[in-house]
């Protein structure tokens, strides 16, 4: 049986190493798991591969990991809120595979549910579509896409029991719930924990098995940008 630890920031980076795949929760900001980014870019490795909606904003979450080069590759649908990430990949600097939003949601719904991959119509006939297997279906031009997993899950939930079960904020729950199912270890921020029982089971999106250690968040998006709690 799977044992929850709560755990200090710095204490769950040791999860993570160099050269792995990481997906990382929220779009734009919202959603992010700010704490937990915020320690990667303080945490010693690098070569890694970065499954996320965006790389963050200019100098703001995965931004920042972004500018001290431990990204190698990108997987993401919106780069263009970061135009360093641009930058970075015109200069040679960043590996980055596009794909359609809708298309990463699915592939990595594909992920956590043990589908190695699923056709569809989007991109079909387009530069995106290079290199990749088509199929027609029923008079129809599908592409096939393959599902993502990655090595470790930065999620980011409103709540969280003591047994891991999560609860989200409205939009936050974009890409978090899917990931939390594709990835071998999970690592939720949250800005709450309760007791086992304090959650109504009707809202519970992410059950506690697939949570294998949960830290409270000590950054917020703000009017101010990302700011600590305490201020």
């Amino acid at each position: 049986m799977k044992i929850l630890k709560e755990m200090k920031v710095m204490e769950v980076m040791k999860h993570l190493t160099s050269g792995d795949t990481i997906m990382v929760g929220g779009f734009g900001l919202i959603g992010s798991p700010l704490t937990l980014i915020d320690a990667l870019t303080k945490h010693d490795i690098g070569e890694l591969t970065i499954i996320s909606n965006n790389v963050g904003e200019a100098g703001e979450g995965l931004g920042i990991l972004l500018r001290q080069g431990k990204i190698k590759k990108a997987i993401g649908s919106y780069f263009t809120s970061n135009r360093e990430a641009v930058q970075r990949y015109n200069e040679g600097k960043l590996a980055i595979e596009l794909l359609p939003q809708g298309t990463l949601a699915e592939a990595i719904r594909a992920g956590g549910a043990g589908i190695g991959g699923f056709y569809t119509k989007t991109a079909v006939g387009t530069e995106l579509a290079k290199g990749k297997e088509t199929k027609e279906i029923d008079g129809e031009t599908y592409l096939f896409e393959k599902a993502l997993q990655a090595s470790v899950a930065l999620i980011r939930a409103k709540k969280a029991d003591a047994k891991g079960n999560l609860v989200y904020h409205k939009t936050a729950r974009n890409f978090n719930p899917n990931m939390a199912t594709a990835a071998s270890f999970v690592i939720a921020e949250v800005d709450e924990i309760v007791e086992v029982g304090e959650l109504s089971p009707e809202e519970i999106i992410t059950p506690h098995l697939f949570v294998d250690a949960i830290i409270k968040s000590e950054l917020i998006l703000s009017k101010k940008g990302v700011v600590a709690l305490e201020d």
